[in-house]
Formats: structure tokens, C-alpha cells, sequence
């Protein structure tokens, strides 16, 4: 008969008597009765594993769910990353419905409403700007995402060489663009050369000529809309093309005088 090989777990007896079991720290290492590791035992034949997987249809539902939150991660375009992101959630939910994991189905019946939300709003924003025609202006599409403020006549909006830090819409009253001497009034969008520019300084003061209902639109809101659909830029770029086409041909005309 082969020698007993001795687990590196076990213990030798102190006893003198030979043999060996298993230590106080791994109780459970051995089957009941036996004392020592021996290829043919049935020690040897017992899995010792830190977790047992099981292919079940939760944790398939879960792997789908991870496979798809990682994958609107990866993504640039942002509609087919919500709606990614939204699979993802219903599978995650699933998942903790299958497993009774509690704090699971919180946080993904929280999140699924949230990107059922966002996901319709960029849906929203991108059948607007599809549907705008190369001379609407660009302020028309703009005008959901802004907000809505009233100003006081003198109230200084800005001063030349500050930092631009939204644009603004002029739906009532009159604005100064105080260097060249020039009122804008109603349908008016000012500001946007200034949050584009790369130092976003602004190029002109401006004050409020009357009171005023303005709508602003901040920097990183208008990033977040371009994120959203880069299409926005093209009419960005032609509305500013625009503006600064305006202010050489006046700057021309002072000349010339």
C-alpha cells in the first residue's frame, strides 16, 4: 500500500500516533472522519472552489446587461448610446429580479425612467434640427433647451474682455452692443462668438438698452448639445460665418467714412 500524502493544510498528530487532519482554520477541508489526503480518497475527488457559476437565465440576462452597458460607453453618437444604456437597465433590472437582489432593482428601476427621459429628449433635439431648413434661424431649435430670464434696462450683461460664459436669445426689448453703437432687438442671438472662441473671451460689451426677456444657453449646455448631434455645428458655424461677416463689413464702413 502507497504512503498517505499529507495535505499541506493538515497537521500532523501530536499524539505520536500518526496521521494528520485538518486545522482549525478549514474544518469543513475534509469530509467527516477523515484525517488525511490520499489520491484515491474522496477527499481528493472534492472540489474546493471559491464560488460555484451557474449558467442560469439571470446570470445570462446579466452578462447580456454588462455586455451592453460597456458597449454605450464606447459610443460617440449620443441617441443609440441612451437607447443602449436604456437595454442595459432593463436587463440589469431582470437580472435583480431573478436574483431578489433588492438594492439591484432600486437602482434600475430609478435609472430607466431617467433614460427613457433622455433618450426621448435627444430624439426630440435631433427631429428638430432635421427638420430645420437652411435659413431657419438657428435660435428657433436652440429655444427648448434655454432658459428664460428678465433683465432690466441699464443692466450691464457683459463688458469687452470678459469671460463668455453662455449666449443669449433676445425674444423682447433692446440690447447695446455698446462699441459699435448697434441695437439689436427681438430674434437676436448674441454671445455665441465669444463661448466658441478659444480663449471665450467676449469681443464687445453689451447692455440691456430696455427691459428685456432674454433666454440663456451656457457653454457647457451648448457642448452637451453638440455632443449630442454634431449636426448642431453646422449651424453654429454658418450663424457665426454670419456675425463676423457682419461686424467686417461695418467695420469697412467706418473705415471708408
Amino acid at each position: 500500500m502507497s504512503p498517505s500524502v499529507i495535505h499541506p493544510l493538515a497537521v500532523h498528530r501530536a499524539d505520536g500516533q500518526g496521521g494528520s487532519f485538518a486545522t482549525p482554520a478549514f474544518p469543513n477541508l475534509f469530509p467527516s472522519g477523515t484525517t488525511s489526503y490520499s489520491p484515491g480518497s474522496a477527499a481528493a475527488h472534492d472540489k474546493v472552489t471559491p464560488m460555484n457559476f451557474e449558467l442560469s437565465i439571470g446570470n445570462i440576462v446579466g452578462f447580456i446587461g454588462a455586455v451592453l452597458m460597456v458597449a454605450s460607453y464606447l459610443m460617440k453618437s449620443m441617441l443609440p448610446l441612451r437607447i443602449v444604456a436604456l437595454a442595459a437597465c432593463v436587463f440589469f433590472f431582470a437580472y435583480g429580479w431573478t436574483k431578489a437582489a433588492w438594492p439591484t432593482l432600486f437602482l434600475y428601476a430609478l435609472l430607466i425612467p431617467i433614460n427613457i427621459k433622455k433618450a426621448l429628449h435627444v430624439h426630440q433635439l435631433v427631429k428638430a434640427i432635421q427638420r430645420a431648413k437652411g435659413d431657419t434661424p438657428v435660435a428657433e431649435w436652440l429655444l427648448p433647451h434655454m432658459t428664460k430670464k428678465k433683465v432690466a434696462a441699464g443692466t450691464k450683461l457683459w463688458s469687452q474682455g470678459d469671460v463668455a460664459k453662455e449666449m443669449l436669445y433676445v425674444e423682447s426689448g433692446m440690447v447695446r452692443l455698446v462699441e459699435h453703437g448697434e441695437l439689436l432687438g427681438p430674434g437676436s442671438l448674441i454671445g455665441e462668438i465669444g463661448v466658441l472662441s478659444p480663449d471665450n473671451r467676449r469681443t464687445l460689451s453689451v447692455t440691456c438698452e430696455t427691459d428685456c426677456t432674454l433666454y440663456s444657453l451656457s457653454a457647457e449646455q451648448m457642448a452637451a448639445l453638440y455632443y449630442e448631434n454634431p449636426k448642431l455645428g453646422f449651424h453654429v458655424m454658418r450663424l457665426v460665418v454670419h456675425r463676423l461677416t457682419h461686424d467686417v463689413d461695418k467695420a469697412r464702413a467706418v473705415a471708408r467714412a
